[in-house]
Formats: structure tokens, C-alpha cells, sequence
């Protein structure tokens, strides 16, 4: 196989990630964003303030990627390529009880939206928040302002937050749903290297372009 885009230690993969994964190497941590299986990528889900509709949120095109969520041997498969995971919206799928969940409040206001999002771990900590506005234009960090290519899309600074809380001992990361790139952009401001799969090809290059550009990416 020839990687979609590698450079200084990130490299993403163009596929499936079902049929990517065998192939790869064991890795520190797996930290990775799923689909839930809410069809996001369809903008069909509620916004709704004071019980009316709410502003339209931003259309980044129909898509089928979150129609259904990964199939249940997937967490087999990565709890054998890492030692340490961390996975977003843990709360919807089969995974076993979990001493450390990490909490990233988005403050996000009276809306339809969930007010908090949840990454089952299986870190031995314990719990842990954090507080990042992700209000539609609004961002807890207007004077770097990131651009929003993706419906799903996690802020970079949350990213790095949740690799921060991982044994220090971790130097090589996978995100085998990789989406708009944010876990590779957060590995490479942190200094470890990072593996990127990704099915949806625009999202590949939206991911590759973010790497290629560096810290002029998102400025607004």
C-alpha cells in the first residue's frame, strides 16, 4: 500500500479502516473519534433552543460514513494495537466499564446539542473535565479561530488535552477514524508520531492540507 500523505512522522491511509488495520503496526495509544451512528454527516440532527428551531448549522454535504456505527469486533481489534485507548463517544458503543472517562464541556449553550461529549478510556485515573467553548462561531479561542471542515470536527486543544492525560510513555498514535485530521494536527504540535485512516477522500485531503500548512491552518 502507498500512504495518502506521510511526512515527519504522520502518515494518513486512504480506506477502510476494517481492512487497513491488519496491516499496521502495534502502537502507544489509540485515540480516535468514531461515528455514533446519529447520521451527522446528514445534518439530521435536532437543534432546537427554547423549543424552536435553532440557527441551521453549517450543511457540509450528505454523506453516508455516519449512517451506522463501527461493528462490535472493532474494539477487539483496536485493544489489541494499543496499549492505551481513548475513544470518543464511548457512551455509544459496547465497551466495558471504564475507571477514567474524559468529559470535554462544550458550553455550547441552550440548544439541541449535547452539552458535554464523552471519551471512554482505559487509563488507570481518574476522571477527568475540561471546559472548551465549541459554540457554532463561537470558539473559546477567538484570536486562533479554527476552521470547521468537518460536522464532527474536535478542537485541536481538546485533542491535545485528552493525549496530555496518556502515560508519558507514548510516542506513536493511531486514529483509525480519522475525519478532518484533528488527532495527526494534535500529535504533531505535541511531538509524536501518528497514524491517520480515513474512508471519505475528501476528508483525506482536508486532512492532508491542514498538515501541509501547519499553524497558518485555521487562522480567520
Amino acid at each position: 500500500m502507498t500512504p495518502y500523505y506521510e511526512e515527519a512522522g504522520i502518515t494518513i491511509w486512504h480506506g477502510d479502516c476494517r481492512e487497513i488495520l491488519p496491516v499496521l503496526p502495534k502502537v502507544d495509544l489509540i485515540l480516535a473519534d468514531p461515528p455514533y451512528g446519529i447520521n451527522a454527516d446528514k445534518n439530521k440532527r435536532a437543534n432546537k433552543q427554547h423549543g424552536k428551531a435553532a440557527a441551521p448549522s453549517k450543511d457540509y454535504g450528505a454523506g453516508t460514513w455516519d449512517d451506522k456505527r463501527p461493528p462490535a469486533w472493532i474494539w477487539r481489534v483496536l485493544a489489541k494495537k494499543a496499549d492505551w485507548l481513548i475513544i470518543f463517544g464511548g457512551n455509544y458503543f459496547p465497551l466495558p466499564p471504564s475507571k477514567c472517562w474524559l468529559v470535554w464541556d462544550k458550553q455550547n449553550g441552550a440548544n439541541g446539542y449535547a452539552d458535554c461529549e464523552l471519551a471512554w478510556t482505559n487509563l488507570d485515573k481518574a476522571v477527568r473535565k475540561l471546559s472548551w467553548k465549541w459554540q457554532g462561531m463561537l470558539q473559546e479561542d477567538m484570536a486562533h479561530k479554527e476552521f470547521r471542515e468537518h460536522p464532527t470536527q474536535k478542537p485541536v486543544p481538546v485533542m491535545k488535552w485528552a493525549l496530555s492525560q496518556a502515560p508519558d510513555t507514548v510516542r506513536t498514535v493511531l486514529d483509525p477514524f480519522m475525519g478532518s485530521g484533528t488527532t495527526l494536527v494534535a500529535c504533531k504540535q505535541a511531538g509524536l508520531s501518528c497514524v491517520g485512516i480515513e474512508r471519505e477522500e475528501r476528508y483525506a485531503e482536508i486532512a492532508a492540507n491542514r498538515l501541509r500548512q501547519g499553524v497558518l491552518w485555521g487562522a480567520v
